[in-house]
């Protein structure tokens, strides 16, 4: 019972991601940029056929391959650490970051990406990229960790 928790946090996190998507496609033309935080991140609306910075362009069987891996494994990792409430957290991130971004794969052959940090060369991103990249850093950190204390 208690996973639900994480489930529905999950399921509150795809559904940011794909309304904030909804709301760039239809507000903002393809290609260009609207001010969300002058002179710190714009709103762009970006179609990526690829990973960070564009990588593995049009490499859409690779994607769906490893995401349906990936929602494998953290389905399998929920179980094992079923009493782990740090580890659920970041496996809900992850999780949500995964079926976020298959999402647009699967119904529109991309990802739409929207936030761009304008005083570095960052690639723009979505909020199923930050759950990726925040759920995985965290993971990381707690396993470092754990290997610390033994």
């Amino acid at each position: 019972m208690f996973v639900f928790g994480y489930l529905l946090l999950v399921l509150v996190l795809i559904c940011l991601d794909q309304w904030l998507k909804i709301w760039v496609t239809t507000n903002i033309a393809l290609n260009h940029s609207q001010h969300f935080i002058p002179g710190l991140m714009n709103l762009t609306n970006l179609h990526n056929y690829g990973a960070a910075w564009s990588m593995f362009q049009g490499q859409q069987l690779f994607f769906d391959i490893v995401t349906i891996v990936v929602i494998g494994g953290v389905g399998y990792c929920f179980w094992r650490f079923r009493n782990r409430h740090e580890i659920l957290l970041c496996l809900s991130l992850i999780l949500a970051g995964a079926i976020g971004n298959f999402i647009d794969r699967l119904l529109q052959g991309y990802v739409v990406d929207m936030f761009e940090f304008l005083p570095v060369n960052f690639p723009v991103f979505n909020v199923a990229d930050m759950c990726l990249t925040v759920g995985v850093i965290l993971l990381i950190i707690i396993v470092l960790r754990e290997d610390e204390e033994k």
